[in-house]
């Protein structure tokens, strides 16, 4: 058995006055402890009903929000089959490019309360709610040995600040896969600190359990995680070696199980009465895992471009999250989303882990700064070098790591503030904050230009009184400088997420700011990168290239559009000069200056929403179509090329479309399963896009049956669109 010089916990020790220090269940769990100040407790569920408040007002101003997302949840509500798996379309001709866990809470949600945008992005906003409460609760009990008091303010910080990152509070009022995911891994983390008071089995089997969930929301990024958890258990579970051992095998087991019965269940089903694998070149969940959205994100490939892996050497536009290196996480579109806090989560962990020092490894505040440390290194260095498909909300992924990390340390300098390495810790995390702050404010100069220099001097003026702080009779100021630093640091990033949620987002390429915000500086952080080259406009949509240090890079892209995408997650389709991406308009079809149009309603005057042609937008779904498409009695009222298009038709009409070609130029149908399709009267229409081009880089099969369709049907034109008849005589 191993021994302990002390011994561990993960609550403070308390002394025995002989009276109860706790209540019962439920007035603790309101109230907190007897001991606790009266105000800790209520503190939390102030930060939770604010953080709803938030999450959840105007809910419904992005509409659908992300409409390739949307469509598969309205086919959900109307076929089970499409709900297990996932399909874009209720006659399940094709799968979504993600495993489908994200969208069976959406699709639970829209059966319940009626499928439109608010009960689409309710539990969105709802996952944002509960991984404050999850990072609270994992802070919390890390810091316990430091006192209720230090404990639960640290824990409060790391709340807030998840709530308060640009990146959730774009994510979690959309309807991309990320909420869950971050909610998984929070679980995650939250029992992996549960079992190791006593290396409890049952909390890190839940904890596999959680990353396998995370597997099936969005594959192998929900187990970047893994590395920082299993370390944690095994060096401070308080059990023997053999015990965490065998637990570490327990959860592994419960990890596979939890992510593997769905992929079995894929791969047993008989593959001809089951929907096409979409973004698979062979119809397999496998090779969607290892190909597509596995290794091929992180070492590029065809295809699977993005971030990194174009032809521009490594370097790609602000959609695109950036050229790769150190810098790539501070730098574009990603600085804004997620760096607001990362010099400050940096300086945490390793002042951090100085100031814990030798303590026993089993000590909770150590294990509290190696879980989320390990967290924020692995998964931030795979987003820095990563050369597939990246994009700037990726980042969100990130947030629960740098809050734990921000309140973990920062409660551990705060405790240690008598030591020059404590004072110096705080002030260091409050300056750099200031000015990194002003750094990513001063790339968007014309909104609230005050604000940038009122959070540079007071972070920095709050920075100087701690380390002034040092002089025995000026001690107060220290408490003075960290109250007044910890405001002003989180002023930049509170009001950026705020200002994230009163817009409107579309498309598969949403990012964070005010509406008309925009700019193609070259970037606070040394060594260029550059600084975002178009943030949203009113529609979210992300903007042109910008020049911030990409290279060829032009000027900056009209506002409220995204580059062209060749995939869900808008891997590009082409490259421009320079090796930049061409700018367009918004994948999903929705411009910036006209959000997408909430519960698939479309507009009286014939125009309706933006129906993409070809993969990069253009045409409208008028009215005329409408009417058609929602008439037909076919099994599929509609195929056209490409997802995004088919997603919208769905929207609009409430019918199913088929998808040819999926989002990547899938290789289905083939050319003679569409033909039987049409000669048993399955597909009402063809709607042309102009093209036969598929996603990415052209599909032949597109090609083959758009020729054979126009070929051998009469084309007519219904509202701008040209359509061809299937039901009529060859």
């Amino acid at each position: 058995m191993t021994t302990y010089p002390i011994p561990v916990t993960d609550r403070r020790d308390r002394a025995h006055t002989g009276a109860p220090t706790r209540r019962r269940a439920l007035p603790r769990l309101f109230l907190g402890e007897r001991t606790d100040a009266r105000w800790l407790r209520p503190a939390f569920w102030l930060l939770l009903v604010v953080t709803a408040v938030v999450y959840l007002w105007d809910l419904s101003v992005s509409g659908y929000a992300n409409t390739f997302y949307a469509a598969a949840v309205q086919a959900g509500t109307k076929s089970w089959e499409a709900f297990f798996f996932g399909s874009l379309d209720s006659s399940n001709f094709i799968t979504v490019d993600k495993p489908p866990a994200s969208l069976w809470v959406m699709v639970l949600s829209a059966r319940l309360f009626g499928f439109s945008s608010s009960s689409l992005l309710l539990p969105q906003a709802l996952m944002a709610v509960a991984s404050v409460a999850l990072v609270w609760g994992t802070v919390r009990r890390t810091l316990a040995r430091l006192g209720a008091t230090t404990a639960n303010v640290g824990a409060l910080l790391a709340g807030f600040i998840v709530a308060a990152t640009p990146a959730a509070a774009l994510m979690f009022r959309f309807d991309n896969p990320d909420a869950l995911l971050v909610l998984l891994m929070t679980a995650g983390a939250y029992c992996t600190v549960r079992a190791l008071p006593k290396g409890s089995w049952r909390w890190i089997a839940l904890a596999g359990v959680a990353l396998g969930f995370a597997f099936l929301t969005k594959m192998l990024q929900g187990l970047l995680v893994l590395p920082a958890f299993g370390l944690v258990y095994l060096f401070a579970a308080r059990t023997t070696w053999g015990r965490r051992a065998i637990g570490l095998g327990i959860a592994a087991v419960s990890l596979v199980v939890a992510a593997g019965w769905w992929v079995l269940a894929v791969a047993l089903w008989p593959a001809e009465s089951r929907p096409y694998i979409g973004g698979s070149t062979d119809n397999t969940v496998l090779d969607l895992v290892f190909g597509y959205n596995g290794l091929g994100r992180i070492f590029g490939g065809s295809g699977n471009g993005g971030g990194g892996g174009g032809t521009g050497g490594g370097t790609a536009g602000s959609s695109f999250g950036g050229s790769t290196g150190l810098n790539r996480l501070f730098s574009s579109e990603m600085g804004l989303e997620i760096s607001w806090l990362l010099p400050a989560a940096l300086v945490a962990l390793v002042l951090g882990l100085v100031v814990v020092g030798r303590r026993h490894l089993a000590d909770p505040a150590r294990a509290g700064l190696v879980l989320w440390g390990g967290w924020l290194l692995v998964t931030g260095l795979v987003f820095s070098y990563m050369s597939g498909t990246i994009h700037p909300y990726y980042t969100v992924a990130l947030a629960p790591a740098i809050a734990g990390l921000v309140g973990t340390g920062g409660a551990l300098l705060w405790h240690a503030r008598e030591r020059m390495t404590g004072r110096l810790g705080l002030a260091a995390m409050i300056g750099a904050t200031a000015f990194w702050s002003w750094c990513l404010l001063n790339e968007n100069a014309s909104w609230l230009p005050w604000l940038r220099w009122v959070v540079l001097v007071g972070g920095l003026l709050s920075a100087a009184a701690i380390v002034v702080g040092s002089v025995p009779t000026l001690r107060k100021l220290v408490t003075i400088g960290v109250l007044a630093g910890t405001l002003f640091g989180l002023t930049g990033t509170t009001a950026y997420a705020l200002a994230t949620t009163t817009v409107a987002h579309s498309g598969s390429i949403p990012s964070v700011g005010p509406a008309g915000s925009g700019s193609g500086g070259t970037g606070g952080f040394p060594g260029g990168g550059g600084q975002p080259g178009g943030t949203t406009g009113p529609g979210g949509s992300a903007g042109g290239s910008g020049d911030g240090g990409f290279p060829g890079g032009g000027p900056q892209g009209t506002q409220g559009t995204q580059q062209d995408s060749t995939e869900q997650d808008g891997t590009e389709q082409g490259q421009g000069s320079g090796g930049q991406p061409p700018t367009g308009t918004a994948p999903e079809g929705a411009t910036g200056e006209v959000p997408a149009v909430p519960d698939g309603a479309t507009s009286s005057d014939g125009s309706g929403t933006s129906l993409p042609t070809g993969g990069t937008g253009g045409a409208t779904t008028s009215s005329a179509l409408t009417k058609l498409l929602a008439a037909s009695d076919a099994k599929w009222s509609a195929a056209v090329n490409g997802s995004q298009s088919a997603a919208q038709l769905e929207l609009d009409t409430d019918t199913a479309v088929m998808a040819i070609g999926g989002w990547s130029s899938d290789p289905a149908p083939t050319l003679a399963e569409f033909q039987a399709w049409v000669a048993a009267g399955d597909v009402g229409y063809y709607v042309s896009s102009g093209s036969g081009g598929g996603m990415r880089g052209g599909s032949s099969t597109a090609s083959a049956i758009q020729e054979w369709v126009a070929a051998n049907y009469e084309s007519t034109t219904v509202g701008g669109q040209t359509v061809y008849d299937l039901g009529a005589s060859e």
